[in-house]
């Protein structure tokens, strides 16, 4: 699948099928602290991505 990471900017490839969560461990990223879009929908930590999907990893940013 192709993965769109936006900080630092970079796309990288992921074989597929497998869990955001265990897409998120692979990049080292924080599940807690990202988001995963897959084309216009946000998808849950326990959904499956295929080496179809294309998907952007956006970290959570919170202010107030």
């Amino acid at each position: 699948m192709q993965v769109q990471l936006s900080h630092p900017s970079r796309t990288v490839d992921v074989k597929g099928p497998k869990k955001v969560k265990d897409l998120l461990k692979e990049l080292n990223l924080v599940v807690e602290a990202h988001l995963v879009i897959r084309g216009d929908e946000l998808v849950t930590e326990d959904e499956m991505l295929y080496d179809k999907d294309h998907v952007e990893i956006r970290p959570v940013i919170s202010g107030g």
